[in-house]
């Protein structure tokens, strides 16, 4: 009954865990222009929602309360750990936090990490040289950066599925890909040529794993 009772309304947690994810995203993303800060900011919100629902107010299980109590009705949804709910539905017997949907989750949101500290990286030796980003992450995909922000937040999603979180992801996916496309506009301007010739070669966001072309050249 304990667990019921402190499982939600914790609200330093939901500022604390949001801080920290917060501060961790900024020290790999480093937002510098207009641009990186809207995304940054989008992500920042999402990571809110998130930990809102997580510990303060569970919104998802009181919208979806009568359909869980009708198909699980021997689940405490108001146990945090049954806020896992990908664990929960598909009958996961054991911890949530080691369950496979858990652990799925984790392995996206260190990949989304890498990838942003990776791509943050040769961005910005790319902007000190005045040269053209497109080794490392930049030779698979042309925006990895947005790539790992999306598959932080597909990780999430699989860790602690919400309403909220569910529809603001389309919304977030799509604000990434305009921000990518105009940023495209501005690389063609200043590169020109070159940056025709990286564009026909290197895809925008899901890399052609069987391409081993050398695009450094």
């Amino acid at each position: 009954m304990s667990e019921t009772t402190n499982a939600y309304g914790l609200w330093s947690l939901v500022i604390i865990n949001s801080a920290v994810f917060i501060m961790f995203a900024f020290s790999f993303f480093k937002p510098q222009t207009a641009t990186d800060w809207r995304s940054f900011g989008a992500f920042s919100a999402f990571l809110v929602a998130l930990f809102t629902e997580m510990y303060g107010f569970p919104l998802t299980i009181y919208l979806l309360s009568g359909w869980l109590q009708s198909n699980y009705p021997g689940i405490d949804w108001l146990a945090h750990d049954s806020g896992h709910l990908p664990e929960m539905i598909f009958g996961w017997q054991g911890n949530p936090h080691f369950g496979p949907f858990h652990i799925l989750s984790f392995a996206f949101i260190l990949a989304g990490f890498a990838l942003i500290s990776s791509a943050w990286r040769i961005l910005y030796q790319a902007q000190k040289s005045g040269t053209l980003a497109r080794t490392g992450a930049y030779a698979k995909v042309r925006h990895p950066q947005y790539v790992g922000f999306i598959a932080i937040m597909i990780g999430f999603l699989f860790q602690w599925p919400t309403v909220l979180t569910l529809a603001m992801f389309p919304v977030l996916v799509w604000m990434y890909v305009r921000l990518a496309y105009a940023e495209e506009q501005t690389a063609l301007k200043e590169f020109g040529a070159e940056y025709e010739d990286y564009r026909s070669r290197v895809p925008a966001f899901i890399p052609r794993f069987g391409n081993l072309v050398d695009t450094t050249t």
